[in-house]
């Protein structure tokens, strides 16, 4: 610091060495852009998790945090901010300032928010994307003891009792939702849905009883179906899944669902759409090298999630093609009065 002002008032001072700082300027500029942030981060950084404990967002985000640490060389304070289906959350780390010190840690949720009437916020148009962690895939699970033993069962009684069956989702714009309404177009069923505050809740809403059925990430369920705590009638998906092998796939009995297909969850990390581009840079190349983790990587199998670690345009792509496929999907079961039109995202095949 001390030779920065020397050579400032040097410049000043001597009119020969001011034409040579004036040379030099350009340079300097740069390396002051840089180096404005290159002790980030200089203290905590808050990591807002959307959704409530035990979820497969939850677990995962606390799996990676530790490991995104050691990379980054700071600390990740993990929170979890839950309520209005993920919205909660996404709105406190848009209010905070864009300095990188205040990260969300979100599901899909958000690419709905605005065709449902949830918020106005948006992935694509409010937050960089730092790291798409993993896509996952969704079970159709009911509790151990139900007398449903395949999703035949559950459908065919839904449709000759509609409403009666409750339904546990996480909101509108959560994955049981959106699955239930895929289901609802398909085979003309009709559940009694009773919002929770994401998987975890969902969970222990399930093994309670107070639910009857429930849509959850594979990674969010397989321990309580390896327990034998619950039973996995299906996964929406058109093959079986290594993570959960005894679940059919939902096309073996219903091959009308392959239109929607591929499909499913999935887990990333944003910043605020201001956050400056060193700090970004910072962020996505510790979550990138965080991910490399061969341990992290057996987590992410293990849970049935398939591992992506994309960020930058490959990430914005990734997010706008969600977004086509569940927004339309939701719109043409009739489950939104807002055409995705309206907020202009095309359909997966115009794009």
């Amino acid at each position: 610091m001390n030779l920065k002002r020397f050579g400032y008032t040097a410049c000043v001072l001597t009119p020969l060495l001011l034409a040579a700082c004036g040379g030099g300027n350009s340079g300097s500029e740069g390396a002051s852009g840089e180096g404005e942030y290159s002790n980030y981060p200089e203290q905590d950084i808050s990591g807002v998790i959307q959704w409530g404990e035990g979820g497969a967002t939850d677990n995962i985000s606390r799996t990676v945090a530790p490991l995104v640490e050691d990379e980054l060389g700071g600390s990740l304070v993990m929170e979890n901010r839950e309520g209005a289906s993920g919205a909660t959350g996404a709105q406190y780390v848009y209010d905070q300032p864009a300095d990188g010190y205040t990260l969300l840690f979100g599901a899909e949720n958000p690419n709905l928010y605005q065709v449902l009437g949830i918020s106005e916020r948006d992935y694509l148009k409010d937050f960089k994307p730092v790291s798409i962690i993993g896509q996952s895939y969704a079970g159709i699970v009911v509790n151990a003891d139900s007398e449903y033993d395949s999703l035949e069962d559950l459908i065919n009684y839904s449709s000759e009792n509609p409403g009666e069956l409750t339904m546990g989702t996480s909101g509108e714009g959560g994955l049981p939702h959106v699955a239930s309404s895929m289901l609802q177009a398909e085979l003309d069923t009709e559940f009694n849905q009773v919002p929770y505050n994401g998987d975890g809740p969902l969970a222990t809403a399930l093994l309670g009883d107070e639910i009857d059925a429930t849509v959850l990430a594979v990674s969010a369920a397989q321990e309580y179906v390896e327990s034998g705590d619950f039973k996995m009638l299906a996964v929406i998906n058109d093959e079986s899944l290594d993570a959960v092998p005894e679940a059919p796939p939902i096309t073996e009995p219903y091959p009308e669902f392959e239109k929607y297909l591929p499909w499913g969850p999935f887990q990333g990390v944003f910043a605020h759409k201001d956050t400056p581009e060193p700090i970004m840079d910072k962020l996505t190349t510790s979550f990138e090298d965080a991910q490399e983790n061969e341990e992290f990587q057996e987590t992410l199998d293990n849970l049935g999630v398939e591992p992506m670690n994309i960020h930058g345009e490959e990430a914005i792509e990734f997010l706008e093609q969600n977004q086509s496929t569940s927004t339309w999907m939701l719109h043409d079961t009739g489950e939104t009065e807002t055409s995705p039109e309206e907020f202009d995202i095309p359909r997966v095949e115009e794009e």
